[in-house]
């Protein structure tokens, strides 16, 4: 299971949110590239970046940080405000060895086909995001009528293989993962399913890794509030620790 620490971009600066809601936010590095040096030095295989000025759109330089955290040599997937292939295709051009496409497969679902057809499946990966059991879009603050099992089938459909799957309920909240919905999704759909929102402490990890079914878990305020290091939560999900 591969853990993916978060690094959400918002005015130039890496902040966290509760819920995804723009007024609850919290600064911890001025300059993001600080936080990426921080989880690579403690053992990151990949990063999760997020360009939150970009889902919420607001107007922001956030992808020249996106070419200097990629530049320092750990593969970052890279997700916020890409409503365009072209908008894909600039990620991709400036260093993201993997983009998440949310609000625009929603609206155009082919449009993930198309992605995958240009770049491979393995650099495409669908959000997922789900407040209240139907999918959130535009930075989560809108929902529409459909479930995440629904638009998972019809990415997998259209030859996805990587979701972001959030809960967006328990993000930034610290209230634990939803492990039993993000195993459910992983069984209805069959895609490989990150988990994302609410991890909060080593046994989520442990749960998440035990299960056998999940392919990766996105970290951010467990990280940034110091309820444990990267460096332990790579050795729970590895297996090595001593439960």
């Amino acid at each position: 299971m591969i853990l993916y620490p978060a690094i959400d971009l918002r005015g130039g600066k890496a902040v966290r949110l509760k819920e995804g809601d723009p007024d609850r936010q919290t600064v911890f590095y001025d300059n993001p590239l600080e936080a990426a040096r921080r989880w690579i030095g403690e053992g990151a295989a990949w990063l999760h970046v997020v360009n939150l000025d970009g889902a919420l759109a607001s107007a922001n330089d956030n992808l020249r940080l996106l070419e200097g955290i990629a530049g320092l040599g750990v593969p970052v997937q890279f997700g916020g405000g890409l409503r365009t292939l072209e908008d894909a295709a600039q990620a991709i051009s400036l260093g993201a060895a993997r983009v998440v496409l949310g609000t625009a497969v929603v609206q155009q679902p082919d449009l993930a086909r198309q992605a995958v057809e240009r770049w491979g499946a393995a650099r495409v990966c669908v959000a997922l995001d789900a407040r209240g059991g139907q999918i959130a879009i535009h930075g989560w603050q809108q929902t529409v009528d459909v479930t995440p099992v629904e638009l998972g089938q019809q990415m997998a459909q259209r030859g996805v293989i990587h979701a972001l799957y959030t809960d967006v309920s328990r993000d930034g909240g610290l209230q634990g993962v939803n492990v039993a919905g993000t195993v459910s999704l992983v069984q209805a759909t069959s895609l490989q399913v990150i988990a994302s929102g609410g991890v909060s402490s080593l046994d989520d990890v442990r749960a998440l890794a035990a299960s056998g079914a999940v392919a990766g878990a996105v970290i951010g305020m467990a990280l940034y509030d110091k309820r444990f290091t990267l460096r332990e939560a790579l050795q729970v999900a590895r297996g090595e620790d001593a439960g």
